[in-house]
């Protein structure tokens, strides 16, 4: 006879490491926090909590590795898009699989194809009147790589796209924000 009862925290197989696990129990908080703050002061209060949450995140976590890969200020396109894959991985392990494609001597274009977290807010019913933060968490990364960009969110899973995708580029320095513009 099997047990229907919940299976007890710790790993799933023998191969997942604790960082992954740890992950997993991260999210679990993260998105009961979310419900929470839906429920008691509505989902308007609960995006923004949760924008600003994921930016100062981000750009702490962006930091860090820029600081452990010895990566300076004004990076390249291809320096960025090696960079975005490295900190999504420490972000996320295999919960979100993103893929960043250099199209251009200072552009590239990020694709994600799965996300975690908008398959559980679809499972739990609750992914109507969601705002996606991923617009502030990039915001972050590229604030804690100290690189200025111009990022266009061109596609989203969460509005009914069969990815999430943005076009970016770098802003040279002494340059405007048309020159940018042009190249996204």
């Amino acid at each position: 006879m099997t047990s229907s009862a919940p299976r007890p925290p710790g790993p799933a197989s023998p191969d997942e490491s604790p960082a992954d696990l740890l992950r997993q129990f991260w999210w679990l908080h993260d998105a009961r926090w979310y419900q929470g703050v839906a429920k008691r002061f509505g989902q308007e209060a609960a995006n923004e909590i949760n924008a600003e949450a994921m930016r100062f995140v981000a750009r702490r976590i962006a930091a860090a590795y820029a600081r452990e890969n010895g990566l300076g200020p004004g990076l390249s396109a291809a320096e960025l898009a090696s960079a975005l894959t490295g900190i999504s991985h420490l972000m996320t392990g295999n919960a979100v699989e993103a893929a960043n494609k250099v199209t251009g001597e200072e552009s590239w274009e990020t694709v994600v194809s799965r996300n975690f977290a908008l398959e559980m807010l679809a499972r739990a019913g609750t992914l109507e009147g969601y705002d996606c933060p991923c617009p502030q968490m990039r915001e972050g990364w590229f604030d804690g790589l100290r690189t200025e960009v111009r990022d266009r969110r061109v596609e989203c899973m969460r509005t009914g796209g069969t990815a999430c995708r943005f076009q970016s580029c770098t802003v040279p320095r002494g340059s405007g924000d048309a020159a940018a513009e042009r190249a996204l």
